[in-house]
């Protein structure tokens, strides 16, 4: 299995990126009016807000449970 190492400021910052591509794309699909493109705006929007939502869930679940118990 390949694993891809990323400094701990671009780990942190990616759910963020995914949130504001999805935005950007939903935004363009509004914009666009050429042939297939806003659809593919509009479902790559919708992707990209739900794996940036996953994301940042999964990791603050993980580091609530990870915490030590006080």
């Amino acid at each position: 299995m390949l694993r891809i190492w990323l400094s701990k400021p671009i780990y942190e910052t990616l759910p963020v990126f995914y949130l504001v591509a999805g935005i950007g794309l939903l935004i363009a699909s509004l914009y666009l009016d050429y042939w297939f493109w806003p659809e593919l705006c509009l479902v790559g929007g919708i992707a990209c807000l739900v794996l940036g939502l996953f994301v940042m869930l999964k990791r603050r679940d993980f580091r609530t449970e990870k915490r030590p118990e006080d």
